[in-house]
């Protein structure tokens, strides 16, 4: 995942600092170094580190700060607030026409996931918004563009508008915007060439293109894998075609991601949004608030919310919190949660986003096994009618036949038994409204509650979470709750 280094060094910074009871300039200084290389090292642009540094350093040495109870707070906050203006501040969405259609123009360097992009925008717009957009094939030169476009608009149901590789894509463009319009297209998708670096002929192709559809959206796709690479070729882009938004792929690889940090304050340009997997599902709407949370090690708990809701079928919902009321939550409620869980993506990109979670020895390293839950489902399938919606009935001599039926050990179906008394324990403390005796429970060593197997153990997570962490990503949580309620109003 990206950031994860980047993540340790900040940490051991803030780490550095909290061990002192004052802290003095010198000890400002010292961890503004600290900071400083983590950003080189994450492949920010220098010009970004100094303003950064400088920005954090100007606020950070002042009396309202040294002088406080908790110095060591106020800097992680100043560091926080300074990191989400640099990451953009504000989240920004797209553009939109006054009248459809809505005309998105991809551009970007050949492999950069252009086309990928265009049909994981198009899925969320279809989902979220139930949109009838169509994508146009302008990328005549890339072999098996036009058919991986096509692939993917059969996935999603959305049409396609090409016309083979012979005629200029500018002239591809004018043909299919006039059957948008004919056919009342809520949204363009116009699909460009790449190459693998950037010259005169495809630059002036695209100012053709953009003179002749006059798109609201000019969005520049680059590989965070790419580094500082990225952050020179949306520089170019933005200088020759007035880029209006960046998104940012393969932000799940393994890279330092520094190209996240700089491109805003490059180009001027808002990163939108970010690829986060191979899957059409996986694109996320930038939020710089929440990426700098992450980049701190404080989590992202609105985002993990948001993917549950998305994720989770309202009256499906309603009927858990009821069961978990009435005390009446079983074995196949605890199946349909884990089909749930899984449909959110790996469990330990989850188990990041938990605030403080990052800062749990040894997480970088964890990979939990979907066969897991394979085996668990395994066992609950091998019981009975009676004993999935009886949890009590599990008697010794019938957890050895469920062992036996289900090819386990009974260890392993005491472990998935545990698991299940503890997922059953911690989600009713959430449904009362009892968040600090959660966080309490999941101190308790053991695992994680509801995770297959357990997970962790040892000391115990609370003590790894530390109090700080938890109590900022709280309270930005709020924050932001807060503020989506407003704008709902």
């Amino acid at each position: 995942m990206a950031f994860e280094s980047l993540t340790k060094r900040m940490q051991n910074a803030f780490a550095a600092l909290r061990k002192k009871g004052k802290i003095s300039e010198a000890d400002i200084k010292e961890m503004m170094r600290e900071i400083r290389l983590a950003l080189l090292e994450a492949d920010v642009a220098l010009p970004v580190v100094k303003e950064f540094t400088k920005a954090v350093s100007n606020r950070a040495i002042g009396a309202e700060v040294l002088e406080t109870l908790n110095p060591a707070q106020q800097i992680v906050k100043i560091v926080d607030e300074e990191l989400t203006k640099t990451l953009g501040g504000d989240t920004v969405g797209l553009n939109k026409s006054d009248k459809i259609p809505t005309i998105i123009m991809m551009s970007g360097l050949q492999g950069a996931g252009k086309t990928t992009f265009a049909g994981k925008l198009d899925n969320k717009l279809v989902k979220e918004e139930n949109a009838r957009p169509l994508m146009i094939a302008a990328d005549v030169y890339r072999p098996a563009a036009i058919d991986q476009l096509k692939t993917l608009g059969e996935q999603i149901n959305v049409p396609v508008f090409d016309r083979g590789t012979d005629i200029s894509p500018v002239e591809i463009v004018r043909l299919g915007l006039e059957e948008a319009r004919e056919n009342k297209n809520d949204y363009v998708l116009i699909d460009t060439a790449g190459r693998l670096a950037i010259d005169e002929v495809l630059m002036d192709e695209l100012k053709q293109i953009k003179t002749i559809a006059n798109p609201d959206e000019i969005l520049l796709v680059v590989d965070a894998m790419t580094g500082q690479d990225a952050v020179n070729v949306a520089a170019k882009f933005n200088e020759d075609l007035g880029i209006t938004g960046v998104i940012i792929t393969k932000l799940d690889g393994d890279t330092r991601g520094g190209a996240a940090l700089s491109i805003r304050q490059v180009t001027g340009a808002p990163i939108k949004f970010s690829g986060t997997g191979e899957k059409l599902t996986d694109l996320e709407v930038f939020h710089p608030e929440r990426m700098s949370s992450r980049i701190l090690g404080m989590g992202d708990l609105l985002t993990l919310i948001e993917k549950a809701q998305l994720d989770y079928d309202e009256k499906k919902a309603q009927e858990l919190e009821q069961k978990m009321r009435e005390n009446t939550f079983d074995f196949n409620d605890f199946i349909d949660q884990m089909d749930q869980v899984n449909n959110m993506g790996p469990i330990e990109d989850l188990i990041k986003m938990i605030p403080g979670m990052s800062q749990v020895p040894g997480l970088d390293n964890v990979q939990i096994d979907p066969k897991i839950m394979v085996r668990q489902k395994a066992m609950v399938q091998s019981m009975t009618k009676q004993e999935r919606e009886n949890p009590d009935m599990l008697t010794p001599s019938r957890r050895r036949r469920i062992a036996k039926g289900s090819g386990n050990t009974v260890i392993e179906v005491n472990k998935m038994i545990k698991s299940f008394n503890q997922a059953k324990e911690m989600m009713q403390m959430m449904t009362n409204g009892d968040m600090d005796k959660m966080m309490g429970q999941m101190g308790m060593g053991g695992g994680m509650p509801g995770m297959p197997g357990g997970f962790g153990g040892g000391r115990g997570i609370k003590g790894k979470l530390g109090d700080m962490a938890m109590k900022q990503a709280m309270n930005r949580m709020n924050k932001q709750l807060k503020k989506k309620k407003k704008k709902r109003k």
